[in-house]
C-alpha cells in the first residue's frame, strides 16, 4: 500500500454523526473483489438523485471539494456492518484521512489495513476543524503523521494518539502481507531448518 507520511490537502465537511458503511458504500456495490471504481459510488444515495443525476447540495460534489483529501465528520464514523469496500471506496474517490470524535472498530481497523488514516480528536477540536473545512482557503490542512499532529492553515496544530505498530505500518506503507515479508530471511531460516530436523514433513 502506498505510505502515509505527510498529507496536505482540501477537507471536506461532513456534519453528520453515524454515517453507517451502507451510507459509505451500498450494498448493491459489493460484488467487486477489486478496489478500483468504488469512487464514483461513494456516499451513493447522498451524492445522486434517483436519474443518476448530482445532487448538488451534497459536499463531495461541489466544485471545491471534488478533490478532496481528507473528511472531516461526525461521532462514531463507519459504523454498522464490516464491509471493507467502505474504506476501499473512499480512497479511490481520493479521501487518504477522516478526522472525527469516533470511529466503529472494525472499519477504523479497514481504514489503516488499505493506507489510510483515521485520526480521532475531542469534540471541540473537531468543531474548529468543521469550520475550517467550510470556508475559504483555511479548507485545506495537513496531516504530520510523524510527529502525530493535524495542522491548521493558520499554523495552529492539533497532536493525536495513533498505535505504535499501526504508525510504523503507515509511515512504511506496510499492509499485513508486506509486515509479513519484512522477515522474509527468518522464515526462510526456519523452513530450512524445519526440513533438515523433519524431512518427513516435507516429502
Amino acid at each position: 500500500m502506498d505510505k502515509f507520511d505527510t498529507l496536505t490537502g482540501v477537507a471536506a465537511p461532513l456534519p453528520m454523526i453515524n454515517i453507517d458503511t451502507d451510507m459509505i458504500i451500498p450494498k448493491q456495490f459489493l460484488k467487486t473483489i477489486t478496489r478500483s471504481g468504488l469512487g464514483k459510488s461513494l456516499f451513493f444515495e447522498m451524492r445522486y438523485a434517483d436519474d443518476g443525476s448530482e445532487l448538488p447540495g451534497f459536499v463531495l460534489n461541489k466544485p471545491e471539494y471534488r478533490q478532496a483529501r481528507i473528511l472531516v465528520a461526525g461521532d462514531n464514523f463507519g459504523c454498522g456492518s464490516s464491509r471493507e469496500h467502505a474504506p476501499w471506496a473512499l480512497e479511490d474517490f481520493g479521501i487518504r484521512a477522516i478526522i472525527a470524535p469516533s470511529f466503529a472498530d472494525i472499519f477504523r481497523g479497514n481504514c489503516t489495513k488499505n493506507g489510510m488514516l483515521p485520526i480521532v480528536l475531542p469534540q471541540e477540536q473537531i468543531d474548529i476543524l468543521m469550520e475550517d473545512a467550510k470556508g475559504g482557503n483555511t479548507r485545506t490542512l495537513t496531516i504530520d503523521l510523524a510527529s502525530q499532529r493535524v495542522i491548521r492553515a493558520n499554523g495552529e496544530s492539533f497532536a493525536f494518539e495513533i498505535d505504535p505498530s499501526t504508525k510504523h505500518s503507515l509511515l512504511e506503507g506496510l499492509d499485513e502481507i508486506g509486515q509479513t515479508l519484512k522477515h522474509n530471511a527468518e522464515i526462510a531460516s526456519y523452513e530450512t531448518k524445519q526440513r533438515l530436523g523433519q524431512p518427513w514433513l516435507w516429502s
